[in-house]
């Protein structure tokens, strides 16, 4: 009789997730993930049909519980929304810091890049767009995606809010 694994593929997104965080794309394998899980390699396997989609999935996780914040902040004050979603993206690109700057990672992903950019862009830009109207400026779809790209670009990027906000509160003034 086979093994009931319980809460298995839990176990190896966490520890995959530690794993990367620690060690980077290349200190992480299925192996490694499978020994610290007391797993065969193959069990893994069964959940995930790859190393980078193990990455993908964990890493989907995290943006979604992102995404859920960015959400929960999204009645409050216009520019408070728009530092929420600045301080959850920062927070996600941190987590990832070491898989975003190696070389072999982005390798591996740069085929997907565009479509993933856009699937953000869009994501961001359905959560800006309510503050896009509390200012008057709903008449085009240009404007969230423009202030999705921004924060995209500034949190990634290290920039502070405090810079962004300002052109932000510029840009959606009257004057």
């Amino acid at each position: 009789m086979p093994k009931i694994l319980e809460n298995a593929r839990e176990k190896v997104i966490a520890e995959a997730r530690r794993q990367l965080v620690k060690n980077g794309y290349a200190g992480m394998t299925i192996r490694s993930v499978a020994g610290a899980c007391g797993l065969g390699v193959g069990t893994v396997y069964n959940y995930f049909e790859s190393k980078d989609m193990l990455i993908a999935s964990l890493m989907l996780e995290d943006w979604q519980r992102a995404l859920s914040s960015m959400r929960c902040g999204s009645d409050g004050e216009p520019m408070a929304v728009v530092r929420n979603v600045y301080a959850a993206i920062r927070d996600f690109s941190e987590l990832y810091s070491k898989l975003f700057a190696d070389g072999s990672a982005s390798a591996a992903y740069a085929g997907s890049f565009q479509v993933r950019h856009r699937q953000l862009l869009s994501q961001l830009s359905e959560i800006l767009r309510p503050m896009c109207e509390h200012y008057g400026k709903s008449d085009s779809e240009f404007l969230p995606e423009f202030v999705a790209e921004a924060l995209l670009t500034w949190a990634v990027g290290g920039k502070s809010f405090e810079e962004l906000g300002g052109i932000l509160r510029f840009l959606f003034s009257d004057k």
